[in-house]
């Protein structure tokens, strides 16, 4: 006959709780954690998130300069952007933001907190780069394109007056030898 003592029953209670409270503890999912956009590009920032009860969003910025809030939230129960964002996040309840008219400023470290009820939280991080968009090359194409296009104009109007000096020339010829039949 197997007899549990007070310790036995101790432990196993210990190790079902705990994997009771594993499995009702906060899971963070992404499918990208480094994302690349051009300046005044928008970005989607996606985590899927599982927990027990209405979590709390918390959204923060980070780079080698500045750290800084972004935004927290409830799903359906109140939203709160700080002053910098407020025209450019857009906030959803699974836990993804979204970034509108990026600006070099704006490449770091961004990390999401899910926060239950209960207190417990859990961390995910996204590395964001801006890439800017040189319009040098624009305007060394535009410059190009103009200059060629100048070139062709002048290549037509060479070919233009070339074709009429040739016509005047045919005609001249065409007098000189009638009047040399002529006479």
């Amino acid at each position: 006959m197997l007899m549990w003592d007070t310790q036995d029953v101790a432990l196993f209670l210990s190790i079902t709780l705990y994997v009771f409270h594993l499995a009702g503890a906060i899971s963070i999912h992404s499918p990208q954690k480094s994302l690349t956009r051009s300046v005044q590009e928008d970005v989607l920032f996606s985590v899927h998130f599982t927990c027990r009860g209405i979590p709390t969003i918390q959204w923060t910025f980070m780079s080698a300069a500045v750290s800084r809030s972004i935004g927290t939230w409830q799903p359906g129960v109140y939203t709160n952007i700080t002053v910098d964002y407020r025209d450019r996040v857009q906030t959803y309840s699974n836990g993804s933001m979204g970034l509108s008219d990026l600006r070099l400023q704006d490449a770091g470290y961004y990390v999401v907190t899910i926060t239950e009820t209960a207190g417990s939280s859990k961390d995910a991080g996204f590395v964001l780069k801006v890439n800017e968009v040189l319009y040098e090359d624009v305007q060394y194409l535009s410059v190009s394109a103009l200059v060629l296009a100048c070139l062709a104009g002048l290549l037509m109007l060479s070919m233009w007056l070339l074709d009429r000096a040739y016509k005047k020339i045919v005609a001249w010829r065409c007098r000189q030898q009638m009047r040399g039949n002529a006479g």
